[in-house]
């Protein structure tokens, strides 16, 4: 069971560093990603510093937003292979 958690704090913290850079890549702001997305942009920043678990649809606009297909999302460093 402990495994467990550790598993998703991990998957959180790829989500979260993947989304921080494909947005650096592509040069905007939390604000810029959440008003494009239409998500606030307080909780763009959470999702950011993994404190929150991010909803498949939440995921889904972030990504259609960043013009990335989500499950790159899922793959640790992904950001940095891509060509933006």
């Amino acid at each position: 069971m402990i495994y467990g958690i550790f598993a998703v704090m991990k998957l959180r913290k790829i989500v979260a560093d993947n989304i921080r850079g494909y947005r650096n890549n592509m040069g905007i702001s939390q604000e810029g990603l959440a008003l494009d997305s239409g998500v606030d942009r307080a909780y763009v920043g959470r999702i950011e510093r993994f404190e929150f678990s991010v909803s498949l649809d939440i995921l889904e606009k972030l990504a259609k937003t960043m013009k990335i297909e989500p499950h790159l999302l899922l793959i640790k460093d992904s950001y940095k292979k891509a060509r933006i």
